[in-house]
Order: structure tokens, then sequence, then C-alpha cells
């Protein structure tokens, strides 16, 4: 059985003032991480199956709109579930 989740008051017990800063912006670095992984996969995908197919440079274009695509669409679903202050 999973234990419950202790309140964030008791987590940020004990931490220095810049701990606790970087502990509240974690949500929106995350969420920042999602955009530029799914950039870079995109691009570098497409990067390297141009060079193994021969077809550069279509292929690294496609990837990189799907790539930029799908972390913007990670990126907004990450900063719509963030908790309200």
């Amino acid at each position: 059985m999973p234990e419950k989740q202790r309140p964030r008051a008791d987590a940020d017990e004990g931490l220095g003032n810049a701990a606790k800063h970087i502990r509240a912006i974690e949500p929106y670095i995350s969420a920042v991480w999602k955009l530029v992984g799914g950039a870079a996969v995109g691009v570098l995908g497409g990067y390297f199956l141009d060079g193994l197919l021969g077809t550069r440079p279509w292929l690294m274009v496609a990837l990189s709109v799907v790539g930029i695509s799908v972390g913007f669409y990670a990126f907004l679903r990450a900063m719509l579930h963030l908790p309200s202050r």
C-alpha cells in the first residue's frame, strides 16, 4: 500500500531559501525541457534518418515539425496541469 504524500510545508522544512525557490520553479523547468526535448528529438531523428535514407533535408524538416508540435503539446499540457498558487 503506497504511503500518502506529506504536505508540501513538511517537505520544505530544513531547506535553505535557494532550495525552496528551486523547488518552486521545478514544474516550469520540467515543462520547458519537454518543449526543448521534443524539438531536439525531432531534429536529431530527422537528421539521422536523412543520412541513412539519403532524403536530405526532407525528413529532418518533417520530423522537426512533428517534434516541435509534440513538444509544444507536452509544454501546454504541463502548464495547464500546474497547481494553482
